[in-house]
């Protein structure tokens, strides 16, 4: 097994992770599945912004851990739920980084959703 590459981001592939002042509610089926008022939000290069919610403020008891993982040289090894109230399309709808790397040390303890595998995003006025 190879070692995994690790990259810093550099103005080449800038990340950056600033606070939202907004309310997030993510909603699928009916059900809040979280709604919080500090939410991070990380942008990284070319990628549109996403969203990271802290743990505390998602109804965990809707995810279901999956055995589908990832990795990213930026920010490292990625675990994924499933949120079994949307059915097929809510399958690995959510992402975290349970160990990030230093240079987005920010999201450890927080988990973005994918904005077509739920019904709704929203960012209210807090």
């Amino acid at each position: 097994m190879h070692n995994k590459e690790i990259r810093v981001p550099s103005p080449e592939h800038p990340i950056t992770i600033e606070r939202n002042d907004k309310r997030v509610v993510v909603s699928i089926s009916g059900r809040i599945v979280a709604d919080s008022r500090s939410v991070l939000i990380l942008k990284e290069a070319k990628y549109p912004p996403v969203l990271y919610i802290p743990r505390k403020d998602v109804n965990m008891s809707l995810l279901e851990s999956t055995d589908h993982s990832t990795y990213c040289p930026y920010k490292g090894d990625c675990s994924y739920f499933s949120i079994p109230v949307g059915g097929n399309k809510s399958v690995n709808a959510v992402w975290t980084y349970e160990s990030p790397y230093e240079s987005v040390a920010a999201i450890e303890g927080h988990l973005a959703f994918y904005r077509d595998r739920v019904d709704s995003i929203e960012e209210k006025a807090a």
